[in-house]
C-alpha cells in the first residue's frame, strides 16, 4: 500500500498503549509490578490479565503472594499461537467479552518473540505493524496496554522497531507512516512457473483442486479456496490470479483493478471476530500466514500465503 490517509494520533485519554523494555528478572517486575499494581485501583475495571512467558508468571505469583489472585495470569504461548493477525482477533474478542465500560481494562502482555514473532525479518515484520495498528484500531477503547520487550529473547533490533510502535518512547512514528514503510519492502516476484486463473473472480473449485494437487488436505484446500474468495470479494473486479508452491506454502495473488489504500484493511474486527465466510480480508487474514498488501498506480496486488 503506498498511499496513506493524512497521519492521526490517538486520542488523548483513550487507548493506552505502553512499552518496558527488560534485561533482567528484578526489571521485568519493576516494570510489571507498577503497572498491575495501577490496574487493581482503577475504577470500573475487571481484573487486569498478565500475558507473559511462564518464567516471568512465576515471578509475578512469587512477588504478588495472595494478591495473585487478583490478576489474570495467561502463559503467553496460549495468547500468541498464530500469525499477528490472529493476535489482533485475540485481543478484540478478549476486550468485547471481558472489558469494563468503554473498553477499561489492563493487559500485560509479553509476545513470543523466541518463537514465530521473531523467527524471520518478514515474521518480525508483520508483528511490528500489528503494534503500529493497534494505535489505530484499539483509538476508541479506554484501555491500557503494557507491551513487554525482553532483550534476552527479542535482541536489540526488534526492540529499536517495536519502540517506533509506542506513543510513550520518545521515537513514535505515526503508524501509518510506519505501515507504508514495511509495505515498501518488495515481495519477491512469482516463479515463471505459476498457474494463471483469468476472469473478475477466482473460482473456488478451481484453486481448492489445484491445493490439493500441491499437497494440502481437503480440509486446508477449502479454508485456503476461501479465504482467496474472501479476498476476491474485498477487492472487487480482478485481472486474474496466480497460483504457486507446495503445501504447506500455498500461495495465490490477486491482481486487482483498484488500489486497497487502507492500511487497516483485513484488520478492523467485524463484530464476529471468529473467522467466518462474508468478512473478507479479515477472514483471509486468521486464515493464512501471511496477507501482503502493494497498491501502485494501476491497481493493487494481494499476496495470499496458507502456512
Amino acid at each position: 500500500m503506498t498511499t496513506r490517509p493524512e497521519p492521526s494520533t490517538p486520542p488523548q485519554g483513550c487507548f493506552d498503549h505502553r512499552m518496558a523494555v527488560f534485561r533482567s528478572d528484578d526489571e521485568f517486575l519493576a516494570a510489571a509490578l507498577p503497572f498491575l499494581t495501577e490496574a487493581l485501583a482503577a475504577p470500573d475495571e475487571p481484573p487486569p490479565v498478565a500475558i507473559a512467558a511462564p518464567g516471568n508468571l512465576d515471578l509475578l505469583r512469587d512477588a504478588l503472594g495472595d494478591g495473585v489472585k487478583d490478576v489474570v495470569l495467561v502463559p503467553h504461548t496460549e495468547w500468541y499461537t498464530g500469525s499477528a493477525a490472529n493476535a489482533i482477533a485475540r485481543s478484540a474478542g478478549h476486550l468485547a467479552a471481558n472489558a469494563g465500560p468503554g473498553g477499561r481494562i489492563h493487559l500485560l502482555m509479553e509476545p513470543v518473540w523466541g518463537g514465530r514473532a521473531g523467527r524471520s525479518p518478514r515474521e518480525t515484520a508483520e508483528w511490528i505493524r500489528y503494534e503500529a495498528l493497534a494505535n489505530l484500531l484499539f483509538a476508541p477503547l479506554a484501555t491500557t496496554v503494557l507491551c513487554a520487550y525482553d532483550t534476552r529473547v527479542a535482541g536489540h533490533a526488534i526492540v529499536a522497531a517495536a519502540r517506533r510502535a509506542h506513543p510513550d518512547t520518545g521515537v513514535y512514528v505515526d503508524p501509518v507512516r510506519l505501515a507504508a514503510e514495511l509495505d515498501a519492502v518488495p515481495l519477491p516476484a512469482p516463479p515463471v512457473d505459476a498457474e494463471y486463473l483469468s476472469g473478475p473472480v477466482p473460482a473456488a473449485d478451481a484453486v481448492r483442486t489445484w491445493a490439493t494437487v500441491q499437497g494440502l488436505s481437503a480440509a486446508d484446500g477449502e479454508l485456503f479456496a476461501t479465504a482467496v474468495t474472501e479476498a476476491a470479494a474485498t477487492l472487487g473486479p480482478l485481472e486474474g490470479a496466480l497460483l504457486w508452491g507446495e503445501a504447506p506454502a500455498c500461495v495465490c495473488e490477486l491482481r486487482a483493478e483498484r488500489r486497497v489504500d487502507d492500511p487497516l484493511a483485513g484488520f478492523v474486527p467485524p463484530p464476529r471476530v471468529e473467522p467466518e465466510p462474508g468478512q473478507g480480508l479479515w477472514f483471509a487474514r486468521q486464515v493464512c500466514a501471511y496477507v501482503d498488501v502493494r497498491d501502485d498506480r494501476e491497481g493493487a496486488s494481494v499476496r495470499l500465503q496458507y502456512g
